[in-house]
């Protein structure tokens, strides 16, 4: 595999982008609907909005993507960035690009002036969660949620 680069999306991405959105579901056992799917593609170049993508780009193609949401707290002056997402494919796994999008991300936060970058997984997520052990560090909160749709 070529040298891995991380940018931003832009609009002619989203052929590259879609199958490893699509990817991403499956590994998460979800089924996100397609309008569900372009309309958080049109946010992500909506300037208005404050969630964006990074794509993991060599070649012509995609190999990984981070999605963020920037947030206010009510712990901090400062904003919030709630990493939303993270997908590597499996062809690229183990080669340091996970790794490079979260650095992409933490980079991308500390230009924003944002205190701190949070982030989930699925308890069976072993092999994100040994990245995750080297880059972060374990908050000791438990999510519960709702689901009212």
């Amino acid at each position: 595999m070529q040298s891995i680069e991380i940018r931003a999306i832009e609009r002619s991405d989203f052929d590259i982008w879609l199958p490893l959105w699509k990817s991403y579901q499956v590994f998460y056992k979800v089924d996100i609907p397609e309008s569900v799917t372009l309309d958080t593609w049109e946010r992500f170049l909506n300037p208005n909005e404050r969630m964006y993508a990074s794509l993991a780009v060599a070649g012509g193609g995609a190999f990984g993507f981070a999605h963020t949401v920037y947030h206010r707290s009510t712990w901090a002056t400062c904003d919030y960035c709630y990493l939303h997402d993270l997908f590597v494919a499996p062809e690229a796994r183990g080669r340091g690009v996970g790794r490079s999008l979260i650095e992409h991300v933490y980079a991308d936060a500390k230009r924003r002036n944002v205190s701190r970058v949070h982030w989930l997984t699925h308890e069976t997520n072993f092999a994100g969660r040994v990245l995750y052990d080297s880059v972060g560090e374990r908050s000791g909160f438990i999510q519960y949620r709702k689901v009212l749709g």
